[in-house]
């Protein structure tokens, strides 16, 4: 079989896998590229499960462009708040302003111009130029990659320049034949069938080979290495960091800050942080270590109230263990950081905190309400 037929047959085989096999989502369907954009970045590096109430949420509190635009930072991070890879929140609500401000409100028609927006890499683009204008753009993700590989039988690993570059040629080459021998199919169809087929058909696990309309072709499925593809070369490995995290108790307030900083979680808020070299154990952390000690100078008095078992978040390439060690300080303690920012317990759940805040505040040790 030569390979115009056989993207005749992915094709066809893959588009009435798709017919019979509807995923319905609010997104499909959508043209609006405002909606097709905010859903494509909250799906980047996010499952279809935990991103779906986010594009509703999102949808509803900013329905235009200019809406999310006008909306404060501090409110696009809080409703953010719990997805994670917040870079995207903050390049979301960048070029939203870019949009409004420079392009008139109106969003860029072609792949170029998507291309061009903060935020966007070549996926998200062809995504967002064929789902919302049908521009002939094949997307390359996750589920393309595995379903791609598996199919042809490619062993290129995944996360190199080669194997990227091959992936993206042939699926662009698969989208523009197959559109020759089957001329009633949009590119928006394309991509979404075969990102379907890879999140329900071809799937990384346990993958329903017996039940699948490309498995008399798949060179996978004939050589038994659906195991084995698609390849990946390199191994991620993540660094550790231990957080001691202060919480500085006056009355009824905490003090909470804003975090600045060209590091993990940037524009969220946390609480005063000490970063050590390990987990620090015993309550002699807070005389013994210097940025402790300069923060307790300045108090009259205070006192240890409760500490905190290891809570740990993963990230992409970082393991945080962190610490939350509770101090009572007296009424008349004023610290010299001017970025430090006193808030009633009551108002804490107005801000937007990483994981690894709220699970603390799961745990009862500092409730959102006053206590």
């Amino acid at each position: 079989m030569s390979d115009t037929e056989l993207y005749f047959f992915f094709t066809k085989n893959l588009l009435e896998w798709h017919e019979a096999n509807p995923r319905p989502m609010p997104w499909k369907g959508e043209r609006n590229p405002y909606l097709v954009w905010l859903s494509e970045i909250i799906l980047q590096q996010t499952r279809v499960e935990q991103g779906l109430p986010y594009f509703e949420h999102f949808k509803a509190a900013y329905p235009t462009v200019t809406d999310l635009a006008n909306a404060l930072e501090d409110e696009v991070m809080k409703l953010w708040e719990g997805l994670g890879y917040y870079s995207r929140a903050r390049n979301l609500h960048a070029t939203a302003k870019y949009i409004t401000h420079e392009l008139s409100s109106s969003f860029p028609t072609t792949y170029e111009g998507i291309r061009s927006l903060k935020g966007v890499g070549d996926y998200t683009a062809a995504a967002i130029a064929s789902f919302a204008f049908d521009l002939p753009h094949a997307v390359v993700d996750g589920n393309v990659y595995r379903v791609l590989s598996r199919f042809f039988g490619i062993e290129t690993p995944t996360d190199t320049t080669e194997g990227k570059r091959q992936f993206a040629v042939l699926a662009q080459g698969i989208l523009e034949i197959g559109k020759l021998g089957i001329h009633d199919f949009l590119p928006s169809q394309f991509n979404q069938a075969i990102m379907d087929f890879g999140a329900m058909q071809c799937t990384p696990a346990s993958p329903n080979c017996t039940a699948c309309p490309m498995r008399e072709r798949c060179v996978a499925f004939l050589q038994g290495k659906t195991a084995v593809l698609p390849v990946k070369s390199k191994k991620m490995e993540r660094r550790q960091r231990f957080f001691n995290y202060l919480i500085f108790n006056k009355l009824n307030q905490v003090y909470i800050k804003k975090r600045e900083a060209k590091d993990i979680w940037q524009n969220l808020y946390d609480f005063p942080l000490v970063e050590t070299d390990s987990l620090e154990e015993g309550r002699e952390f807070l005389t013994t270590n210097k940025t402790c000690q300069a923060w307790l100078a300045e108090v009259s008095g205070w006192r240890l109230l409760r500490v905190s078992a290891p809570l740990r978040q993963e990230l992409t390439h970082q393991r945080i263990v962190a610490k939350f060690w509770e101090v009572e300080v007296e009424p008349d303690f004023l610290p010299k950081e001017a970025n430090w920012i006193a808030v009633e317990r009551g108002n804490l759940a107005k801000f937007a905190f990483p994981k690894i805040a709220d699970l603390y505040f799961k745990q009862k040790l500092l409730p959102l309400e006053l206590f």
